[in-house]
């Protein structure tokens, strides 16, 4: 074997070495489903939370219960108020990731699928022609603010 092959080879076998670091290390750097719940449970403490929401709001209705909590509740549907209570809980997520630092991400998708759960939800009480526009102004609001905070 020649001094060039033998160069070759033996920078061959640390790149191949290296590639295989890298890789290792990649996996490393991926989190597993545990670690990143226990980074960040809002997530999941939201959705657990929407899920007991609408089973109390489904046992409830089928009590025929709902209708005796007087208005607003008489006129709203139960997917209504599941729908806004959903809405109020991410508005909760917002909120909390906004005011806690081990928490803080990006809120923008939170903030407009909260707003949109609550114009569905509030549809049965408030007029649609009104909701609908509302949510629009929200939504803008929250962006003008975003961007004026983020220059700070």
């Amino acid at each position: 074997m020649t001094e060039k092959q033998q160069s070759e080879k033996g920078e061959k076998e640390p790149q191949m070495g290296e590639k295989e670091e890298e890789k290792t290390h990649e996996k490393q750097e991926e989190k597993s489903w545990d670690e990143k719940w226990r980074r960040d449970p809002l997530g999941s403490i939201a959705w657990a939370a929407i899920l007991i929401w609408a089973g109390i709001v489904f046992l409830v209705d089928n009590l025929n219960w709902l209708r005796t909590l007087g208005p607003p509740f008489d006129r709203m549907e139960a997917w209504s108020l599941v729908f806004a209570g959903a809405g109020v809980i991410f508005l909760g997520i917002v909120l909390v990731r906004l005011l806690v630092p081990d928490y803080r991400r990006p809120v923008v998708g939170s903030l407009i699928l909260a707003l949109v759960f609550l114009g569905i939800g509030l549809r049965e009480i408030v007029r649609a022609e009104i909701i609908w526009p509302i949510v629009l102004i929200a939504l803008g609001v929250a962006f003008l603010l975003g961007g004026f905070r983020r220059r700070d």
